[in-house]
């Protein structure tokens, strides 16, 4: 199963990076610097929400009605024209709003510093990000004939890479427990700046080197 880094370094990612950087009027590199950074994070979290039954069968739904992969078929017209719709958008930050909750703004301001972009931009970034990311799942989730609790976990574990290391759980998890306060900025800076630099491959590898900067 393909993980989700190596989506967005797919044909079809490099699509989606230039879109959505297109769409938000940001840098392609620091657009995709906000992607590579944020895409596992919110696979976190909605693996963290697919852990009951009731976020596992929302996001079950979800992912076999309104988010079933579709929204890939046209990217072109998606990104063309006069720009991603707004109903697209209004999607995207329901879906941020559902997955984050609280930890959404802590979230957009970590991954705000690390890529050298205001928060503000970050949030536009992941608002036409998110129904992309559902539009991925869904279409793993059918071509993986996803159909229960079991199968949806096993889902997001893989596509997370699967055997992350404790350091990278951990790094995952802090960022998540970030309460909008800002001070999460500083916490996670000094975890990674002071922490296990060890790690290879993956996820760890790649977040480590972007936030370890």
């Amino acid at each position: 199963m393909a993980g989700i880094l190596d989506i967005l370094n797919s044909d079809l990612g490099k699509q989606i990076i230039s879109g959505v950087s297109g769409s938000t009027g940001n840098d392609s590199s620091k657009t995709s610097s906000v992607l590579t950074m944020a895409l596992p994070v919110l696979m976190k979290a909605m693996e963290r929400n697919a852990s009951t039954p009731e976020g596992a069968a929302g996001l079950m739904g979800a992912l076999s009605g309104k988010h079933d992969g579709s929204i890939l078929d046209n990217l072109g017209g998606l990104f063309g024209g006069a720009g991603v719709d707004e109903s697209v958008k209004q999607d995207g930050a329901g879906i941020l709003s559902h997955i984050l909750g609280s930890k959404q703004q802590g979230v957009e301001q970590v991954i705000g510093q690390k890529s050298g972009l205001d928060a503000g931009s970050v949030a536009n970034i992941l608002k036409v990000a998110a129904p992309l990311l559902m539009g991925v799942l869904g279409k793993q989730s059918r071509e993986n004939n996803v159909s229960d609790s079991s199968g949806l976990g096993s889902l997001l574990g893989g596509m997370l890479g699967g055997n992350e290391t404790a350091n990278e759980q951990n790094f995952l998890e802090k960022i998540l427990d970030a309460d909008g306060d800002g001070s999460v900025i500083d916490d996670v800076a000094g975890m990674l700046l002071g922490g296990d630099k060890k790690s290879s491959g993956g996820i760890g590898n790649l977040l480590g080197g972007l936030f370890g900067k």
